[in-house]
Parts: structure tokens; C-alpha cells; sequence
């Protein structure tokens, strides 16, 4: 019997669907850090950074590509009617994530070690070189797993199937979360496991997460083989080689891959820089270093996983609705999608990203307890959350758009900006008696900020993209986010940001939050804004996603 669940989507529809999921998926990775935070403190979390951000890396070559190729080139052979070349792509797709995982997890195994040198150096006091080379082995078993998983969900999404992915990343989470709390809290409280066992048994949980989200989708893509199946259109299908989709589907992930690369490296420079930069420049011992980098790396980080989940809701629906208008050579529907994609963008992650700024107190007490250098960290690290949202959904439009050399260009400069600026901001803003991590964060946003510039002008100048309407929404965003947040300064003065409690945290944030999404859809109603950017349907939308049938 055929899935009732699984229906085909448009842009706006599959984008809202796909951010819901991702964005149920990141909060789920949210809630889980209290008592995580609680059990293994910022030591641990900074031996959580140190893996996930080698895993992160190493995640960019086996499978980030390859799964956004596959969802382009099985939405390119669906809309020529090529079904039996649309079908290979998925094989020989598998065949690829495969080998990538298991060249990747042999990688990470013998050099283990020597990444854990690069990260720590000659600092001692906090994490051993053995402790950062155990977690990272252990990260590296999810790679023999994700990259496949990944070709599935690249699958559905070439068919404009957005609903099975999004529910499998959210079934990812839920049994990741699960394994990391009861997990460390067994080998902690229980068995009396060392600190790094027991990160090392919530690192796992990303293992056992992608085997289960693994096994949803396959029973997915067996019960509704028929779907996949469907011929939209009658042609003399030519001969295409294995051989010729393989070199495609490379020809298609590259770029994806550099794009997370590129990103993933920005995390890399912090590693290798920070701890180290900060103990020889600023004065800080190595365990407060230490502390420093954990905020970046896993505890903020967190924060801006949920503005970066919205961008890529937004792309995963992008690629396969932007290179069908492509395919058919309607540069009208080129524009308008490419328009849409980032006005939409702008409209939900600037109001979020200025009030997570704005809560950053209570939020970082909520999960973390008191902190010396949290909330400040905080609330400035979500503007990269930002940046590089905005800067992922244009390298994207570049990249689909068959612009390679673009691509690399901007994803090159600003990552050559980041390494140029990191040493040298943190140490001149230490000089300046302002905080010296605000250096990094501020050499992130620089570098991000660039590659997105370079990528608008190329929009506008070589491809004629007007950008006049995207340019006039963001005033009208701004002025929305901005009179939010002067309506929350004005509640401050009534209501206290803060409270001693984390149930008293809780209701705060509740409070401002509720105020604040009232104020601006409020503001985007009678400025007709929302049907600007969704259209004038965006309540048959929604409900359609609520009730669907």
C-alpha cells in the first residue's frame, strides 16, 4: 500500500517542511546539552568539540557532496524523462558514500594521533593527546554509516519527497540525544567510567542515531518503490554510462563538498589556534582556554545550528525546484526562486539571530549554569550562525548555477581572511581590553561576510539577477527585527532578563520570546511583509502542512 505521507512538494512548501524537520532536529540537540553540560563539564565538552570538528571535517569528504549531487541529478534525468539513468545514479550513488566512509574512518584511525598533537600542542593541564585520539576513533564510526543514509535522503529530495528525509533526521536526533544522556550518565554515575569513556560513549550516539534513521528510510523507499517509479513525460531515452553518471555525480559534489570543507575548516582554524593563542597572548591558562574553545566549538555552537538548520531547509528544497527551472532554460522562475530563497532566508533567521543575542543570559544560564564567559561568547558567535547561513544559500544558488570557479574563489577568500585575521584579531582585541575570543569570532564573520559579497555581485553582474526586491524585503525585515528587539528593551525595563532559577530562566524566556514573535509577525501582517515573501497563500501553506491529507 502506497505511503500516504509521501507527497511531492514545491519550492516554498518543500522549504518549510524541510526547515521544520531540521529545526525539530537541532532543538532536540539543544535540550539534550543541560544535562550533558551538567555531566561532563567544560572539559568534556571541550573533548567533545575536539572530535565532532574532525568529524565535521572528514563528514565534508564522504558524504556532503554526494547527496546534494545526487538530489541535482535526480531532479535533472526526472525532468528530461531519463528514468532508467535516474535510477543509476542512486547505485552507483551508494556505491560512492560507501567507499568515502570507509576511506574516510581509516584515515581518522591512523592519524588519530597526530590531529590530537595539532590540536593541543604543547599545552597540558586540561585534555591528554590519548584522550583527544580516543574520542576522535570513536567519532570516526559514524562515517562508515552517514554517507549512505545521506544518498537516501538525496534521493527523496530529487523527488521533491521532503517529508521522509526531514522525519529521518528528526528520528536521528531523538536516538542520539537518548544515547548521549543515558549513555554518560550510566558510565558516570553508574559504572564509574573516566570522563573521556564517557564522551566517548555519547559520541557513539551518532553512530547508533544513523543506523536507525538508516533503517526508517530504506523501509520508506521499499514500501514506495511505485512513486519512484512514475514517468511524468515520453522520450528516446539515450544511452548513458555508468561510467558518464559517475563522472556527473563527481562533476556535481565537488562543489558541495569544498562548500563544506571550506566551512568545516573555519572550525579547524579555531581548533589549532585557539587554545594555544589564547594561553601564549592573552594570559589565560590552559583549562580557561580550554573552557573558551568549548563555547565555540560545542556549547554556542549549538545556538547556531538552528539558524544554520533554516538555511538548509531552504537549499534542500532549492536544488532540486531551482535546477528543474534551469533544465528548462525559464530564467523568469530562475530569478523568482533564487529571489524567494534568500528573502525567505533573511526572514527567519534575522529576527532569530538578534534575539538569541538579545537572551543570551538566560539562555546560557537555562542550559549552562552561571558562567564568566558564556553569555558574552554567545551573543556575539550567533551572528556567525548568520553568516554563514546567508553565505551557504548563495554559494549554493553559485553552485547550481554550474559556476564552479565562483565557488571556489569565494570559498577561498574568506576561509584565506579567517586565517589571516585569527591570530591577529584575537591579539589586538586582548590590546584593546576587549574580550580576545571576540577576535575569532569577528575573523569568522569577516571571512563569511566577504564570500557572500562576492557571490551577490557575481548574481547581479554575470547572471542579471535583480536583487532589487530581495534588498527592499531586508529593509522591511530589519525594521520588523529591529522594532522586536526595541520592544524587548522596553519590557526589560519591567521584566527582569534573568532570574536565580532555571525554571525562572525558562518563563523568561518564554515571555520575551512570545513578545517577540508577536511584535514581528505583527509588524510583517500589516506591512504586508509575510505575503511578500510566501505569497499570498501562506495560510493554506501552513495549514496544509498542519492538516496534511
Amino acid at each position: 500500500m502506497k505511503d500516504v505521507t509521501m507527497k511531492k512538494s514545491g519550492f516554498i512548501n518543500g522549504a518549510l517542511i524541510t526547515t521544520l524537520g531540521i529545526v525539530i532536529a537541532k532543538v532536540l540537540g539543544i535540550v539534550y546539552v543541560v544535562p550533558f553540560h551538567e555531566l561532563i563539564g567544560d572539559k568534556g565538552g571541550a573533548l567533545y568539540g575536539y572530535a565532532y570538528t574532525i568529524y565535521t571535517l572528514f563528514m565534508s569528504l564522504a558524504s556532503a557532496g554526494v547527496p546534494l549531487a545526487i538530489s541535482k541529478l535526480v531532479s535533472e534525468y526526472q525532468t528530461e524523462g531519463y528514468y532508467n539513468a535516474k535510477n543509476r545514479v542512486f547505485v552507483i550513488g551508494k556505491k560512492i558514500s560507501l567507499l568515502l566512509g570507509f576511506i574516510c574512518f581509516i584515515i581518522i584511525v591512523f592519524t588519530a594521533p597526530l590531529l590530537a598533537k595539532a590540536i593541543l600542542g604543547n599545552a597540558f593541564g586540561g585534555n591528554t593527546i590519548e584522550d583527544v585520539t580516543y574520542v576522535i576513533r570513536v567519532i570516526a564510526i559514524a562515517i562508515l554509516i552517514v554517507p549512505t543514509l545521506s544518498i537516501y535522503r538525496g534521493y527523496f529530495e530529487g523527488h521533491k519527497l521532503f517529508s521522509p528525509p526531514s522525519i529521518s533526521q528528526v528520528i536521528e536526533q531523538i536516538v542520539r540525544v537518548l544515547v548521549i544522556i543515558f549513555g554518560s550518565y550510566l558510565a558516570l554515575k553508574v559504572f564509574k567510567l573516566n570522563l573521556t569513556t564517557s564522551v566517548g560513549i555519547a559520541l557513539f550516539g551518532a553512530s547508533i542515531g544513523a543506523i536507525i534513521s538508516y533503517i526508517y528510510l530504506v523501509d520508506k523507499y521499499l514500501k514506495n518503490r511505485k512513486i519512484f517509479k512514475e514517468r511524468i513525460r515520453k522520450v528516446n531515452e539515450p544511452k548513458i554510462t555508468d561510467k558518464a553518471i559517475f563522472r556527473k555525480i563527481c562533476y556535481y559534489a565537488i562543489p558541495f563538498i569544498l562548500i563544506d570543507v571550506f566551512k568545516a575548516s573555519y572550525n579547524y582554524v579555531d581548533m589549532v589556534t585557539v587554545v594555544k593563542n589564547l594561553v601564549k597572548y592573552a594570559s589565560f591558562k590552559t583549562a580557561d582556554a580550554e573552557i573558551i574553545y568549548s563555547m565555540l566549538s560545542t556549547w554556542s555552537n549549538k545556538f547556531n545550528m538552528i539558524i544554520l538548520a533554516v538555511s538548509t531547509g531552504v537549499v534542500v528544497s532549492l536544488i532540486p525546484n531551482l535546477t528543474e527551472s534551469i533544465v528548462k532554460k525559464d530564467k523568469d522562475k530562475i530569478e523568482n526562486k533564487i529571489n524567494q530563497s534568500l528573502v525567505v532566508l533573511l526572514f527567519l533567521i534575522v529576527p532569530m539571530t538578534l534575539g538569541i543575542s538579545f537572551l543570551a543570559k538566560p539562555i546560557w544560564i537555562l542550559f549552562y549554569g552561571n558562567s564568566t564567559f558564556g553569555p558574552s561568547v554567545l551573543s556575539f558567535y550567533i551572528f556567525v550562525g548568520f553568516f554563514i547561513s546567508l553565505f551557504t544559500c548563495l554559494v549554493t544558488i553559485i553552485q547550481v548555477l554550474k559556476d564552479y570557479k565562483i565557488v571556489l574563489i569565494s570559498l577561498l577568500s574568506g576561509l584565506v581572511i579567517k586565517i589571516l585575521l585569527n591570530k591577529y584579531l584575537l591579539v589586538s582585541f586582548y590590546k584593546l581590553n576587549l574580550p580576545a575570543y571576540y577576535g575569532v569570532i569577528t575573523a569568522s564573520i569577516i571571512g563569511y561576510f566577504i564570500s557572500s559579497i562576492i557571490c551577490l555581485i557575481i548574481l547581479r553582474r554575470k547572471y542579471n539577477i535583480n536583487l532589487e526586491g530581495v534588498v527592499k524585503n531586508f529593509i522591511d525585515i530589519m525594521c520588523g527585527s529591529l522594532l522586536m528587539i526595541l520592544v524587548l528593551m522596553i519590557i526589560k525595563l519591567f521584566i527582569p532578563i534573568t532570574a536565580s532559577t532555571r525554571i525562572g530562566n525558562i518563563v523568561i524566556i518564554l515571555i520575551y520570546a512570545l513578545i517577540g514573535i508577536i511584535t514581528y509577525f505583527v509588524y510583517g501582517y500589516f506591512s504586508k511583509l509575510t505575503r511578500k515573501v510566501f505569497g499570498k497563500d501562506i495560510f493554506k501553506v501552513l495549514y496544509g502542512l498542519i492538516i496534511r491529507k
